[in-house]
Parts: structure tokens; sequence; C-alpha cells
């Protein structure tokens, strides 16, 4: 039976839960012992998935196909341990679950009450998987006394009664603001959060206490006194260089010692942080820099393309070089030439993203890194930018586009490369979809295998001629152009294994220019960087190496 260790935020909002949450697990992992993470979302989507990048960042998906939050990706970047559905929930998701339940009848005709018909939902999610690992840790998002997070703080409150004791603990992650005027932490913030959790029956057994400045021991002393906690489990979390710091981090200032001691684990296994001094010499000691511009349309807020920022910092790390990325808006240069924008950039990624907005930017960028020769990777939308860019520049089908983009105006008005996927293979079962249906879930999504060509570049990449890789996507390019388009030197070099649907990319006679269908950004590590971004910044070092 796992223990759990319950993550909650109190005084602001974007304290770091996620990250904390996902060094902790590092840090027990380091000490031999087996992890899963969760997020329990309070808002009332069903999930990410229909959100907008700029309400939310990047939509997270994992093997078996759940549209998460993206600190499963930072669990998984810092664990290695594959997310799965059952580690992502949202209220919206509970709620539909309790009303599915009532509608068939399943509750025998009685009154549906957030006590206990949701409550019990909650805690059912909880336990599933309760003993596959020493420790469950479960991140409640927002801050304590959010009334959309008053179910998943009742439901904590009786599961941690349920269970036996010592079972469960809460670790609550609060904010000493600084105020320069009279040179001073103030604590009382973090006092009334802690009242506030004291108030609906949760008492923390560890503080993370977010600071910009050092925080004296009479300042933890108070706080251990007023929050009735032990002093060596207020645990400082100061601003970082790196967020891979924070395993590090956080072990020097004693929270994964102080995690097991509210356990009565002792003597507690002694951890091996080899993996994460690795990680950091590698950040710390670059032997160069490589400039990538990320061309895409969501560029004014970075967690919209995180695990791509995140991955092609672990190409760096495999290269010993530092990846200075720079965002840049396709809307720049939708009708004029991007060379004045693009020039002295060491490689060109074009990420995913739907709608036409900002398409005409992308192809040119693709035509552009084609042209120059300068490394570049297409990503999902980026990937059928450059098959759109292809057909237009090299097999003469001028007005080629996408049919997403004649959905979205209402109106033909371009000879589709790229279509609506209206079905696939999925395990055993055939998908079947069609333009009307729901926007949620209704994608091609989660982990699918790829056949590659044996003479490929990707397949030298990779190392291999099968590989698995998670796609989020409703529209796919069109196989019947592929002889024409092969013609003009634009490679299929991976398909799923029906053959039917087109993979991956590559133009033939170019140092390296890869466009895939599905995500590689989420597989990657710092331990272990996914080939596609190793091999691509060695590519972009290459050419700084010709400047």
């Amino acid at each position: 039976m796992a223990r759990y260790v319950f993550i909650t935020g109190g005084v602001v909002s974007s304290l770091g839960k996620g990250l904390a949450s996902a060094a902790l697990g590092a840090l027990l992992q380091a000490r031999g012992f087996t992890v899963r993470l969760r997020k329990l979302d309070p808002y009332l989507n069903v999930d990410p998935g229909t959100m907008s990048p700029f309400e939310h960042g990047e939509v997270f998906v994992t093997d078996d196909g759940a549209e998460t939050d993206l600190d499963l990706g930072h669990y998984e970047r810092f664990t290695g341990v594959p997310a799965r559905k059952t580690d992502s929930v949202s209220s919206g998701r509970i709620y539909s679950n309790v009303l599915e339940k009532e509608r068939r009848g399943d509750y025998l005709g009685k009154t549906i009450q957030v006590v206990p018909h949701v409550t019990n939902e909650i805690k059912d999610f909880l336990a599933v998987g309760d003993d596959e690992v020493d420790f469950m840790l479960c991140e409640i998002g927002g801050t304590v006394g959010d009334i959309e997070g008053l179910p998943f703080f009742e439901a904590i409150r009786q599961f941690i009664h349920e269970r036996p004791r010592g079972q469960c603990i809460l670790m609550h992650l609060t904010l000493l603001p600084y105020l320069a005027a009279s040179g001073e932490l103030k604590t009382k913030p973090t006092q009334h959060s802690v009242k506030e959790l004291q108030s609906i029956g949760l008492a923390p057994d560890v503080l993370v206490c977010r600071s910009e400045h050092p925080i004296p021991e009479k300042e933890r002393a108070k706080i251990a006194l007023f929050c009735n906690v032990r002093p060596d489990a207020v645990i400082p979390a100061y601003d970082l260089k790196t967020i891979y710091e924070a395993p590090l981090a956080y072990h020097r200032e004693g929270l994964d010692q102080a995690v097991l001691d509210a356990f009565g684990i002792t003597p507690a296994p002694r951890p091996n942080l080899t993996r994460w001094e690795d990680v950091m010499d590698r950040l710390t000691h670059a032997e160069g820099q490589v400039r990538v511009a990320i061309v895409g349309k969501y560029t004014q807020l970075e967690d919209a393309y995180k695990s791509i920022a995140e991955a092609l910092t672990h190409g760096g790390m495999a290269n010993r070089v530092r990846v200075k990325a720079e965002w840049i808006d396709a809307e720049l240069f939708e009708t004029g030439d991007p060379t004045a924008v693009l020039e002295g950039f060491h490689a060109i990624l074009v990420p995913g993203g739907f709608g036409e907005r900002g398409t005409e930017g992308k192809i040119r960028a693709a035509q552009w890194a084609r042209e120059r020769k300068i490394p570049y990777l297409g990503i999902c939308l980026g990937m059928q930018m450059a098959v759109i860019e292809a057909a237009r520049n090299l097999a003469g089908i001028k007005n080629a586009g996408s049919e997403e983009f004649d959905h979205e105006a209402g109106a033909k008005r371009f000879e589709p490369v790229v279509y609506h996927l209206k079905e696939w293979v999925q395990g055993n079962y055939k998908v079947q979809r069609s333009v009307g249906d729901d926007k949620g879930g209704t994608m091609r999504l989660g982990a699918y295998d790829a056949a590659l060509k044996a003479d490929s570049l990707v397949a030298q990449v990779y190392g291999a001629t099968a590989i698995e890789e998670r796609h989020r996507h409703r529209y796919e390019v069109d196989i019947r152009y592929r002889e024409q388009l092969e013609e003009k030197g634009l490679c299929f070099s991976g398909m799923s294994p029906d053959g039917r649907l087109p993979e991956i990319v590559e133009h033939k006679g170019h140092p390296w220019f890869i466009g895939v269908q599905f995500h590689p950004e989420l597989k990657s590590k710092p331990f272990k960087p996914h080939p596609l971004f190793a091999d691509f910044v060695r590519a972009a070092v290459e050419v700084s190496r010709l400047v």
C-alpha cells in the first residue's frame, strides 16, 4: 500500500508546486523508492484539451491518450515514470463521472451531493494504483481557499482519516514576501494560509517557503511555532538558474529528509544523486552555444511550448552546448521574405498548433530552411507546413493547403494535401471521426507505432526502424500525394504500420530536414534526451562551426 504525499499551495498561485512535486519524486527515487505523481485540477473543463494555450499553457499527452496539465510533463521529465490517464483529473471529469452514474441509476435514487458522492469519486481516483508504488505524490491545483478546490480538500481530509495512521502527509507551499522598505521577510501570509488549511481540517507536516531572500533561522523558528510544524520541516525554496537544479537544491535544504521523517522512515536510505549531478554538470559546463528559432503562433506565452523548450535544452545537454531558443511570431513574415528575421539562426523549429493564423509564415520558414540548407524540425503542424511548402514550390501544386483552413473559413480555397483524419486503427479497433464531432478528446491521441525506412536519416537518428511516439492531431498528410512529392525529393521516411498514415518526411539532399506528425518533445528527459532533439542540436552545432 502506497504512502501518500498531498501537495497544496497557498498565498498566491504559480509558486512551483509542480516543480516541487517533481523534484521530491526524483529525490525519493534517488533513495531507492518507487513513485507516481498525480495532478488534481479544480477547473470545470473535463481536461485542458479544448483550452487555449494562452489560458493554460501546453497540453501534455500521455501514452494512453489523455490530454493533461503541463505539470505532468514536469513529473515525467524528473522521474522518467510515464504518466497515465489515471494521473490527471479535473473537477469537470469528476462531476461528469458522477452525473453519468446518476443517469444510469447507480445511486439508487439518492439525492446527489458534493459529500459524499463527489468526494467519494475523488477518493476512488486517488486510490487507483495504490499497490503499485512506494509513494503516491498528489498535487492539488490552485490555492487553499479557492471555492473550486473545496471538494478536493474535503476528499483529502476524509482520505487521510480513512487510511492507517502515518500513511499520509501534507506538504504545503507558501510565499514569504520581502518588503524592501522595512528590509524584512513577512511570515504572516504563510501563517494565514496554514490557518486556512486548518479551518478545513488539514494540517501541514512539511512547509516549503518560496523566497527571493535567505530565510533567517529565527524566521524559520517563528514559522514552525505558529504553523505547528517541526523547525527542520520548514524548507526554504529559493529562485534557481534552471529548474533542473531543483532536486539538488531541495536536497540541500532537507526536503526529502523532512518527508521521510514525517513518515517515520528511519534510518532513511542514502540518496544516489549522480544522475542530477551529471545533469547540472552538462548544463553549467557548456562548450558552446547555438541559436534556434521557434517559429510559432503562441510565442507570447512560452508555456505554450514548454516541452519543446525543455527538449531543446536536453538536446543541448547531449551535445554539451547551450541552446538559445528564440520565439519568433510566424505572422511577422506571412507576406514577405523571412531572411531579415531568420538570418543568423543555426536551426529552425516549427511546432504544432491549430488554425490558419500564422501558417503562411510557417510555410515560408520551411522554405527558407530548405533553400538555405539550415536544419529544420517540423512537429505536427510544422510537418504539414513543410509538406504544403514542397507541394507548392517543388511539385507545382500552387494552391496546396490544408482542409483545416477551409473548414475554418467555411469555403473551399485550397487543394487539400492535408486532410481531416476520418478513421485510423488504435490497437485492435478502428476509430472513426467526422468534422462535426465534439472537439474535446476526439483527436488521434496517445502512443502509436511507426515503421521507418532503413536507409533514411530518421532511422539513423533513432538507431531503429520501429518506433512508438505520442500524437495529438486531427489532420493528416494525404497519402495520395506521396508519389508526386517523392519525385521532387520529399521522402516519406516513416509510416504507420498499415502504410496508410505518413508519420515522418525528410528532404533528400538536405543536411537535416525532418518533419514528424507526432510530438517527440513529450518523451524527452534531461537524463535521456530524445534522439531527434539531440541530433537536431548536433546539426545546429555543425552549422554554427561553419559560420
